[in-house]
């Protein structure tokens, strides 16, 4: 009669363990079913299921496993597995896989555990738990410091909303990002990033700095917060601000765009970008003289804003058409994946203002960064704890993947 066995083999790590450890299975015909090992901190855990033909030849077995580990300064723990419970095992095979990623500048066991409670709760089991981030130093200031966790989940949420809502109830509560994906073929195999400018690329609304200048900066700051927080539509806010630039002198453009600051994060995440093969665009509702700026500085391929129209060296206050407002940021963002070839669920999109929600919507990965909380709840996803590169943590990538 065969034998269903589970073994767990824990003890310090060392090179050629698992060659010395699986050399004794070599015996009697074992079938292994399934494998996983893991080292932390210096410590192995090594769990291997065997189907072994019979009972005479699993108890030899099993006592020659134990004699390695023994020889080798390590623990051993047999767990019998009955076919019934292995074959229900085998059947679930093709459950639908899920990640859960939670990001933060430090993760503390109080969000793990209440992340890990919302996915029992909806009917979902943990398969792996495993860190994305780098090992960092125990005195790294915190407000520079990145950590995150990816969570394999198995099994389909019995009620998606209500999970989704628990994650971002959690994410305001407790200050960490809880990110929910299928674990699917284009989660790593995404092609085409685009992204909003202003507040999202770049630590500022530039039509807002424009105003500045202009001597109408908090009558404008008021209008542009309101169609950010989407109180107010894009394209007629647009053309209300831009009419009180009216006047203002081109000589100013070079002064605001030699101070615009980049995102945290933003020159690690597009050097990646790069390196893995994406195309990138900036689908932005500010003005196309500063996008070309950030597009230089950061080896963006596309570029899609608006026109600051001038006569005589005067900003005209006109909103040159077409305006790149909601709509058409979802339009272009369609016209570029048809160009290079891809699936919308290939594509990333980042954003963090009500404009930006259709294009987010449209992308197999929409991320609204540093976002308000309307913005935030409506996306697929949020990142609000750390800089723009966290969106790579999203596509599975570890720091230790990354170039040096």
């Amino acid at each position: 009669m065969r034998e269903i066995v589970l073994i767990n083999i824990t003890g310090e790590d060392r090179p050629g363990l698992t060659a010395a450890l699986t050399g004794v299975l070599l015996q009697g015909g074992v079938n292994i079913l399934d494998i996983g090992l893991a080292v932390m901190h210096g410590t192995l855990s090594f769990g291997i299921l065997v189907d072994i033909p019979d009972n005479e030849v699993a108890t030899q077995l099993l006592q020659s496993v134990q004699s390695k580990a023994h020889e080798l300064n390590l623990q051993a723990r047999y767990t019998p597995i009955s076919e019934a419970d292995y074959q229900h095992w085998a059947e679930g095979h093709g459950d639908q896989r899920h990640v859960v990623t939670l990001l933060s500048r430090q993760i503390t066991p109080e969000q793990l555990q209440r992340a890990s409670a919302v996915i029992s709760q909806y009917g979902m089991t943990i398969e792996r738990i495993e860190r994305l981030s780098a090992r960092v130093t125990l005195d790294a200031p915190v407000d520079k410091s990145r950590a995150a966790v990816e969570i394999s989940v198995r099994g389909e949420p019995s009620d998606v909303q209500a999970l989704r809502a628990d994650f971002f109830a959690l994410s305001s509560e407790l200050s960490v990002d809880i990110a929910f994906q299928k674990d699917d073929l284009y989660r790593r195999n995404r092609r085409l990033a685009v992204f909003d400018m202003d507040s999202t690329l770049i630590e500022a609304e530039v039509i807002d700095e424009l105003a500045k200048a202009a001597g109408v900066g908090e009558q404008v700051a008021a209008i542009t917060e309101r169609a950010m927080r989407g109180e107010l539509d894009f394209r007629a806010s647009f053309t209300e601000r831009m009419a009180l630039l009216k006047g203002l002198d081109v000589s100013v453009l070079e002064e605001i765009g030699a101070s615009l600051r980049l995102t945290e994060g933003a020159e690690n995440l597009f050097a990646e970008l790069k390196r893995l093969g994406y195309k990138t665009a900036i689908l932005s509702g500010g003005f196309s003289y500063f996008a070309k700026q950030v597009q230089a500085r950061l080896g963006i391929d596309y570029v899609f804003a608006n026109e600051l129209q001038a006569v005589d060296g005067k900003l005209t206050g006109v909103a040159v058409e077409p305006i790149v407002d909601a709509q058409r940021k979802a339009e272009l963002l369609q016209e570029l994946a048809i160009k290079e070839g891809l699936q919308l669920e290939q594509t990333i999109a980042v954003g963090d203002g009500a404009n930006d929600l259709p294009m987010l919507a449209l992308a197999g990965l929409g991320v609204a960064f540093r976002a308000k909380p309307l913005v935030r709840q409506s996306a697929k996803q949020a990142i609000s704890t750390l800089g723009l590169d966290g969106v790579l943590y999203l596509l599975g990538l570890r720091d230790r993947q990354a170039r040096a």
